[in-house]
């Protein structure tokens, strides 16, 4: 077996184990009656905020990618975006797609360095918003914080203070999972990188549109969830719901699994277990969330069958 083959399966087993670990530790009888009364009219309302998520995140791709000289339309971004998440869907660690986007731009424009720093400074941008959003949650999640609290004493620390750090890690993991898979052209000079990640993200005439569409974005990984939780009945109220969800999608950004499952579902038994939930609510919402998204991502797979040319500006 290849090494690529032996990646994917080694993670496989490993979202498997994770799941199932987590499944066997809940209420079984619990979560099988969340699913008995699915509304769809609810999940069809979740899959269509899926449309606005992609484009939005396909335009600040392409936002981006001008900064730092390449060319590209929306169109292409949208439909090599889609792409992007159906491989992230189904390829271990949740970077691949990524990195076979930025592959795709790469072969269609002269500076191929410049392509995948685009692809990473754009997936880094969302990530950073994710991370502060998911901080603002935990503020605004006292029983979260509290119960951290009672299970993770740690010297000198707060809980807040402790969830930062531990925010920050997953935020770095996360960004060097993109960068793990880079196509061997991109070694450029750090300073090179530096100047792209100034001119497309940290300028003054670029970041206030790239922070506004990454919280749009983050707003609508929350507003999916939402909507299972509406989908699937769930007891949990919306406006303490809101706050729960950040800390699980931070969850997913460490690249072990494939798509974040098994880490996902984790996550949400261990916060909702955390501020006095049903384990098996926060399970059966992230495996609802889970099983959207990757419908969701099936325009990609289309992308894929029809065997589209690497994008051109």
């Amino acid at each position: 077996m290849s090494r690529g083959g032996w990646r994917f399966t080694l993670r496989a087993l490993f979202s498997a184990a994770l799941v199932g670990t987590v499944v066997w530790r809940i209420d079984l009888t619990a979560l099988a009656n969340q699913f008995q009364d699915l509304d769809y009219e609810w999940l069809a309302a979740a899959l269509a905020l899926t449309v606005p998520q992609v484009v939005i995140s396909a335009w600040r791709w392409r936002l981006t990618a001008r900064c730092v000289g390449l060319r590209l339309t929306i169109g292409a971004a949208i439909r090599e975006y889609y792409l992007a998440t159906f491989l992230n869907q189904v390829l271990p660690g949740g970077v691949l797609g990524d990195a076979h986007r930025a592959w795709r731009h790469a072969r269609r424009d002269t500076d191929t360095a410049a392509a995948w720093h685009a692809v990473f400074i754009e997936r880094f941008s969302g990530q950073l918003s994710l991370a502060l959003v998911t901080v603002v949650a935990l503020w605004q999640a006292p029983a979260l914080t509290a119960g951290v609290a009672q299970r993770l004493p740690m010297a000198g620390f707060s809980a807040i203070q402790a969830f930062v750090v531990l925010v920050a890690i997953l935020l770095l993991i996360g960004s060097a999972g993109a960068v793990a898979y880079r196509y061997p052209q991109t070694r450029v000079s750090a300073l090179r990188f530096l100047g792209n990640t100034h001119r497309s993200l940290l300028a003054r005439s670029v970041w206030p549109a790239q922070f506004a569409s990454s919280l749009l974005v983050v707003a609508s990984y929350i507003g999916v969830f939402l909507l299972c939780a509406q989908a699937i009945a769930l007891a949990t109220p919306l406006d303490e719901l809101i706050w729960l969800i950040p800390p699980v999608l931070m969850a997913m950004a460490v690249p072990l699994s494939i798509a974040g499952w098994g880490l996902r579902e984790g996550a949400a038994a261990v916060v909702w277990t955390l501020v006095g939930l049903p384990a098996h609510e926060g399970v059966a919402l992230s495996l609802c969330y889970g099983a959207l998204v990757l419908v969701s991502s099936s325009p990609g797979a289309v992308v894929l069958w029809r065997r589209e040319p690497a994008l051109q500006g």
